[in-house]
């Protein structure tokens, strides 16, 4: 084993302690690579065999929130998990590199600023065996069905059903995929 591997493998055992006396759920074996969490690590959970890439940023805004993803599950580098009501991720899902995940947006109005409207929730969520492509975008209140793959660059805007390839901004499905 070489040395890089081996103080990488420490480092990550010392974020998986930090993570858990901050309160983060985390159960059984994770890997965590330079990741940030912002707020609230007690609002998140990670699951048995979870691997978070480098430069990956999970933020809960608001007490209520929950981040929860599955066993088995990748997330590639610089993705940001953002989430004010809840956001789950199934299991053995691979999420690819630069990719943004929420559940809420701002109300629009053409009077106010949108930060001074109230945020509007759904949950968002992300079935088993699913595969985002780099830089994807999904949005509040989706969800995306078991084994769906999402072409890169694509902007979720509805929910997806289960097996298919979807692409393009918004995402349309493509085609099934055959069993």
């Amino acid at each position: 084993m070489d040395l890089t591997r081996f103080l990488e493998g420490l480092t990550s055992r010392a974020r998986i302690a930090y993570y858990r006396s901050s309160g983060m759920h985390i159960h059984g074996h994770v890997s965590l690579r330079a990741i940030e969490v912002r707020q609230r690590p007690q609002c998140i959970t990670l699951e048995d065999g979870a691997a978070l890439d480098r430069g990956v940023v999970l933020l809960a805004t608001s007490d209520r929130a929950r981040i929860v993803i599955g066993p088995r599950t990748y997330i590639n580098r610089h993705t940001m998990i953002d989430a004010d009501e809840l956001i789950e991720i199934g299991e053995s899902t691979m999420i690819g590199p630069f990719c943004y995940i929420t559940d809420h947006d701002h109300t629009v109005s053409a009077w106010a600023a949108p930060a001074d409207g109230p945020l509007v929730t759904a949950p968002t969520r992300l079935g088993a065996r699913c595969w985002i492509g780099a830089h994807v975008t999904i949005l509040k209140g989706v969800s995306i069905g078991e084994g769906t793959v999402v072409g890169a660059g694509s902007v979720v805007t509805k929910s997806l059903p289960a097996g298919v390839i979807a692409v393009g901004n918004p995402a349309k499905v493509l085609r099934e995929i055959a069993p």
